[in-house]
C-alpha cells in the first residue's frame, strides 16, 4: 500500500495540514499574545479562558509553547523529517487534547481529538521504522517513496512560509489572495509530484 500513489499523497498533504494547524497556532504565542484581545482573569478560575490567561501571563512558558509548536510543525512540513516531526507532534497535540476534554471547550475536543488521531496515523505509516524506538528491528523499503522527492520539501517551505504570512498579515482584503495561493501552490505542487511520479514508474517498466 505504501507504494501506491494515493496513500502516498495523502500522507505528504495530511503533514502539510497538520503542520499549518500548529505553525498558525504558534505564532500568537511567540509574539507573546493573547488568543483574544480580553482577559480570562475575570473568569471563574475552573474556566478555559482562565486557563488560558495563566499561561499567557507566565510570559517564557507561552513563548516556549508556541515556539514548539512552530518547529514541530515546520518539521512535520518539510516531509523529509517528517518521522522526526511526528514524534515532536505526539506529546504537544495530547497534552492540548487533554486540556480541550478538561474544561468546557464545546466542540474543540471533536478538532484535537482528529489532530491526534491524525498523528498516530502518521506514525503507523512510518512504523517500520520507527519501532526501533521499542527495541524492535527496523525495515527499510527498497522502493522510491513519494515524500522523498525534493519537490514536497520545496512545497512544505513554500507552505511554512505563507502560514506566518497568512497569520501575521491576515486581514479582510488579504484573505483571498492568500487561500488562492494555498490552493495554486498545492494544486500545482500536486500536479508536479504525480507526473514525475508517474514518469518515474514508466521508466521502472522499461
Amino acid at each position: 500500500m505504501k507504494n501506491k500513489l494515493f496513500p502516498q499523497l495523502f500522507i505528504i498533504y495530511l503533514r502539510y495540514i497538520i503542520g499549518f494547524a500548529f505553525v498558525f497556532a504558534s505564532i500568537v504565542k511567540i509574539q507573546g499574545l493573547r488568543f483574544t484581545t480580553d482577559s480570562g482573569a475575570e473568569n471563574p478560575i475552573n474556566t478555559a479562558w482562565h486557563f488560558f490567561e495563566t499561561m499567557y501571563q507566565s510570559g517564557l512558558y507561552w513563548k516556549f509553547l508556541g515556539l514548539s509548536q512552530l518547529i514541530a510543525g515546520l518539521i512535520l512540513m518539510t516531509q523529509k523529517y517528517a518521522k522526526l516531526g511526528a514524534l515532536l507532534f505526539l506529546p504537544i497535540i495530547a497534552n492540548v487534547f487533554v486540556i480541550t476534554i478538561s474544561y468546557d471547550f464545546r466542540g474543540t475536543p471533536v478538532i484535537t481529538g482528529l489532530m491526534l488521531f491524525a498523528n498516530f496515523i502518521l506514525i503507523a505509516w512510518d512504523w517500520n521504522t520507527l519501532k526501533i524506538l521499542v527495541n524492535k528491528k527496523p525495515s527499510f523499503q527498497s522502493e522510491l517513496r513519494l515524500e522523498n522527492d525534493s519537490l514536497w520539501t520545496i512545497l512544505g517551505i513554500l507552505f511554512f512560509v505563507l502560514t506566518i504570512a497568512a497569520k501575521i498579515f491576515a486581514s479582510a482584503t488579504t484573505l483571498l489572495p492568500i487561500t488562492l495561493s494555498f490552493l495554486i501552490i498545492g494544486v500545482v505542487g500536486l500536479v508536479i509530484g504525480v507526473k514525475k511520479h508517474r514518469k518515474l514508474q514508466r521508466g521502472k517498466l522499461h
